[in-house]
């Protein structure tokens, strides 16, 4: 039987563990997150597909089994893997994916390379991935596809099956149209995008871009916008909004557009740092400082991240009042990228030069000012130290939604901790009571964390409660039960005489 919903997704929504020999595909470690949500949806249909990647050998291909259950998993729940090599794998994700397309999307053209690009390798795969849609899917089917990775597989859909609903999300930011214009191939990417049924983003800001990209680059009516929701900050900082467009048309075709950011799971971290084993590890790590200050940053190697500028901060800290030095703890995890990821380089060897700087510079015999960890942390370790922590310190320079700040909020359940968040972060909209930094600026950052770390305790509760309300009005689960009924409704704005484009 064909497929109700077809999710397209570069992560398979499973852990590959090899025991004996024997290939088990089991539940994912940590249960926070977008895919457990995803999932979720995924289980409950009537008969669902999962559309993902598989990097394999060339042995591997011979034998590869393209379609797969979860251990306990319904049969009517298939996981369809699209066989990759490792040079496709290469020039898809790591070169064309991370080296042009991310810095574009995160404002960085100066990051950006056309070259080594291979454009005909990124349509074939996402040709690819939309074969395998259309094979599984029924007429009248929901596709819903998850970020740039799969641009172009909106056309390809629509192309094979003029009928299907496609929903498209946004998981990065979209930058502004005289940025996004910088990529060669923009106009394949807007037609593409114009295919669908309803576009995604994160906040109101990205879908204005959008929208000032497609009516750069093609003939785009707006059909309807109106004051955002009350949930966004209309106006006051780096990325507000006070007008939101929902509705756009391009040659018959109504475009639905949201703004409906992906939230974490507040209720489940709230319990979680209650549990006996992660409250012990508060405790320790509690017991370990002292008196002192934690501030607690999280995050991966990346140029967007703001390490670099946090790390700066903290030096100037420990220089301009030294009354911090030995009182003032900072934990750093910038886990390192794969091997493969040569455009994070630079980035990872600053990181490690400055706190090593730092630490050369400040360190006594019984205090190290910056302990920084490069591999993953365990989720529930992780948490440990979010409600430990007097102070998290997210400060990217440019960032689609930021998870870390939400889940901080979370783990402390309005009992007190200071945020310090940049308000280029698109989580910044969503939270007005954090202290709202600009990266950019040196005064300022200095400012904001002797703010944060001189904060009373009643403050930070009322700070804490407001935001603790705010990331549980928009959870992952309401994030994803918005998109799953925006999608179906928007079935209900039928084509006219919509002509497609042809890719180029």
């Amino acid at each position: 039987m064909k497929s109700s919903l077809v999710i397209l997704y570069h992560r398979e929504p499973y852990d590959e563990v090899k025991e004996n020999g024997k290939i088990y595909y089991r539940e994912k470690k940590s249960p926070n997150g977008i895919v457990p949500t995803l999932k979720s949806f995924f289980a409950n249909a009537d008969h669902s597909t999962w559309v993902a990647w598989k990097q394999v050998t060339s042995k591997q291909k011979t034998n590869f089994e393209e379609r797969v259950t979860m251990d306990g998993g319904n049969d009517s729940c298939v996981v369809r893997r699209i066989p990759l090599t490792a040079d496709q794998v290469k020039n898809f994700y790591y070169i064309t994916s991370k080296e042009a397309f991310w810095p574009i999307l995160h404002s960085f053209p100066e990051h950006f390379t056309y070259e080594s690009s291979d454009w005909d390798n990124f349509k074939q795969i996402n040709e690819m991935f939309a074969e395998a849609a259309c094979e599984d899917a029924a007429d009248d089917a929901l596709i819903w596809i998850h970020d740039y990775n799969l641009w172009l597989a909106p056309y390809y859909i629509r192309q094979k099956m003029p009928n299907v609903k496609i929903a498209f999300f946004h998981h990065t930011p979209f930058p502004a149209a005289d940025v996004f214009n910088i990529l060669h191939w923009r106009e394949a990417i807007i037609d593409s995008l114009l295919c669908c049924d309803l576009c995604g983003f994160h906040i109101p800001r990205y879908v204005e871009n959008f929208v000032s990209a497609a009516r750069s680059n093609r003939d785009v009516e707006i059909v309807k916008r109106g004051p955002v929701p009350a949930s966004f900050t209309p106006v006051g900082t780096a990325l507000a909004e006070p007008e939101l467009t929902t509705q756009i048309r391009h040659k018959g075709r109504i475009v639905n557009l949201d703004a409906f950011p992906v939230g974490t799971n507040p209720q489940y971290i709230s319990n979680l740092v209650k549990q006996p084993e992660v409250d012990a590890q508060v405790k320790k790590i509690r017991h370990e400082l002292g008196d002192n200050k934690l501030i607690i940053s999280a995050g991966r190697v990346d140029y967007v991240k703001g390490a670099r500028e946090m790390l700066l901060c903290f030096e100037r800290l420990l220089e301009r009042r030294p009354e911090t030095q030995g009182k003032v703890n900072l934990v750093l995890t910038a886990v390192k990228a794969a091997a493969g990821m040569r455009v994070y380089r630079q980035a990872q060897s600053q990181i490690e030069q400055l706190v090593g700087r730092i630490n050369g510079r400040f360190s006594k015999l019984n205090w190290t000012p910056v302990m920084l960890f490069t591999e993953p942390i365990p989720f529930n370790e992780l948490m440990a130290f979010y409600r430990a922590a007097d102070v998290a310190w997210i400060c990217p320079l440019r960032d689609g939604l930021n998870l870390v700040a939400k889940e901080y909020v979370a783990a402390h359940d309005g009992e007190g901790g200071a945020l310090v968040l940049s308000e280029f972060t698109g989580s910044a909209v969503e939270l007005p009571d954090a202290i709202l930094t600009n990266p950019y600026s040196d005064k300022r950052m200095d400012e904001c964390i002797d703010t944060a770390l001189g904060m009373p305790y009643e403050e930070q509760a009322e700070r804490m409660k407001r935001m603790m309300k705010a990331i549980c009005r928009y959870d992952v689960q309401q994030w994803a039960n918005h998109m799953f009924r925006e999608a179906k409704a928007s079935a209900d704005e039928a084509p006219d005489e919509a002509q497609e484009p042809a890719l180029v």
